[in-house]
Formats: C-alpha cells, sequence, structure tokens
C-alpha cells in the first residue's frame, strides 16, 4: 500500500505496556490500535471521533482482528503504528493495521469496524461524511 494511504503515528512503548517478561503484553497493541484508529478519524479524515460517539451517538465497535506477532517490542522501543483501508462497505470498514519498528514489522492486524447507533447497539450505514472522508483518503495514493 502506497505510502500516501496510510495514517501513521509513532508510539514509545512504555513501562505499562510491558509484563513481567519486559516485553509489550499483546493485549496493549489493541489498545495502542485503537488510540490509532480514533486519532486517523479526527486528524486524518477531520471528523471529530469524539463527536461521532457524543452528540451524533455512532459507534465504531471491532467485530473481528485478525493479528499476527511476528517479533517483540520492549519498553523505550519506538514503534510506528500504520493503518491503511483494504475496504469500505455501506456498514463497515475493513482496516489493515501494523506496527514496525524501523523496518522490522513487529505485528500486523486486520480489523473489521463496523457502525452502529449507540442508542439501539444495531448496525446501521457509516454516515456520509465519514464515507467521504474515507473514500478522499484512499484516493491520495
Amino acid at each position: 500500500m502506497p505510502a500516501s494511504t496510510r495514517f501513521e503515528c509513532n508510539r514509545r512503548i512504555r513501562f505499562s505496556d510491558c509484563d513481567p517478561a519486559g516485553i509489550v503484553f499483546y493485549p496493549q497493541y489493541f489498545v495502542m490500535f485503537n488510540g490509532l484508529v480514533e486519532d486517523w478519524v479526527t486528524e486524518g479524515l477531520g471528523i471529530p471521533y469524539a463527536e461521532l460517539l457524543g452528540p451524533r451517538r455512532i459507534g465504531l465497535p471491532t467485530v473481528s482482528l485478525q493479528t499476527e506477532f511476528r517479533a517483540i517490542s520492549r519498553m523505550g522501543d519506538e514503534v510506528t503504528l500504520g493503518l491503511g483501508v483494504e475496504h469500505l462497505g455501506t456498514r463497515s470498514l475493513i482496516l489493515a493495521l501494523d506496527g514496525r519498528c524501523g523496518d522490522e514489522v513487529r505485528l500486523r492486524t486486520r480489523q473489521v469496524i463496523v457502525s452502529t447507533s449507540l442508542d439501539t447497539h444495531q448496525a446501521i450505514a457509516l454516515p456520509a461524511d465519514l464515507c467521504a472522508a474515507v473514500e478522499r483518503f484512499c484516493s491520495r495514493g
């Protein structure tokens, strides 16, 4: 995927991310990826994530995660978290996420996110402004 179709941020691995063995406790990566998705929506797409969940009452929960852990990360490592869009549907998005330290891939994840009403907790169509923003993001390549 071309670099222009990726959203990235750097994240230093902290003591609180690690288990007693001194490496990232794997669920912490999912917390990091959740933050990456929030930042992508807000900064990369220009739609305040807090407004989606707050006043608009639109949730973007994860319904599927497939992850491959390829190498460990330790406290102090600077990891680049990256996000690309694999598929934009009418009610869902499929994202390709990864974590890298330099050229070394530490993990890869495929995440399916669905749009839901926070009032009914039922799947709903992705908001038109979100779809348009994702399409613009994808066309940058």
